[in-house]
């Protein structure tokens, strides 16, 4: 079974589990997931994880994205973007620079999106989006999610571009129709690129050609999945305890998460609590040491 993680670049056209699917026939293993779905119109960065390395989604997952939008004023659909029927348009104002800028000011940081019907967030075991395809909307709460960059590229009403840094669960569409309310208008999304999840940056994305023309190439370790987590290093009879499962003392750790090493080896992720290490993820058993 193959191990580790391929920073895909998703073409236009296809959707996310697409490009799972050809991983799987690529590297021959049925065991593969992504971390982030990409609307099967965007493109960018999609990280695959393959083997033994999957387990590690939840915490590659949870690590902050960026993307490059760009939407068109005064025009709303039902799916947030341009591929959707188009629901209501409404006048463009007059809009500066200066004020879209002003008006971005407002979305940064913690705030609430109400998520799309259009999405792929499951209610009842069944994703929104296959509601929405039936007629059916539902209520949905609005969920916190945080905006730590927010720019504006171009300005060219009735279009305009922006560059996002946020929180995992933010829906650039939604971001974009909320954003053109304030300006008194609405809008939908024209294209989007996502230039970085977690570690993982558009630069170093492979298309699949790519990836099946070198695929141990291109195949990166699974340590790349906690970039800019903690680490932690034991010695071998810790490392024992903690990969058995066996919550060990080591003095001196300060609460939080971290990666767990022994010789320089990436073992999986623990959790330190009062200077106690409960394991949480682990990938690799350490075999006892021999008695000195």
């Amino acid at each position: 079974m193959t191990d580790g993680i391929i920073n895909v670049l998703k073409p236009p056209g296809m959707t996310s589990h697409d490009v799972v699917s050809r991983i799987r026939q690529i590297y021959h293993t049925k065991k593969a997931g992504h971390s982030g779905t990409l609307d099967p119109d965007a493109a960018g960065v999609l990280p695959v994880f393959t083997g033994n390395v999957t387990r590690l989604l939840e915490y590659a997952a949870a690590g902050s994205k960026c993307y490059r939008a760009e939407g068109v004023l005064g025009i709303r659909t039902d799916t947030g973007d341009d591929s959707g029927n188009v629901l209501e348009q409404k006048p463009v104002p007059n809009i500066t620079p200066e004020l879209m800028e002003q008006c971005l000011t407002a979305f940064h940081g913690r705030i609430l999106q109400v998520p799309p019907m259009y999405s792929a967030l499951k209610v009842n075991g069944k994703k929104l989006y296959e509601y929405a395809r039936q007629g059916i909307e539902l209520e949905r709460t609005a969920r916190p999610v945080e905006i730590f960059r927010l720019e504006l590229v171009r300005l060219a009403p009735p279009y305009f571009c922006l560059d996002v840094e946020c929180s995992k669960g933010t829906y650039i569409r939604t971001l974009l129709e909320d954003i053109a309310a304030a300006l008194g208008t609405c809008a939908c999304m024209t294209f989007l690129l996502r230039t970085r999840v977690g570690a993982y940056r558009l630069e170093d994305a492979h298309a699949l050609e790519e990836i099946a023309a070198q695929p141990d190439q291109v195949l990166l370790p699974m340590e790349t999945a906690i970039d800019g987590m903690q680490t932690l290093s034991v010695n071998e009879l810790q490392a024992f305890r903690i990969t058995s499962g066996v919550r060990t003392t080591v003095r001196g750790t300060p609460a939080g998460l971290y990666s767990l090493y022994c010789q320089e080896r990436f073992l999986g992720i623990v959790q330190a609590e009062e200077e106690m290490i409960k394991p949480l993820k682990i990938l690799f058993q350490v075999p006892q040491p021999e008695p000195l």
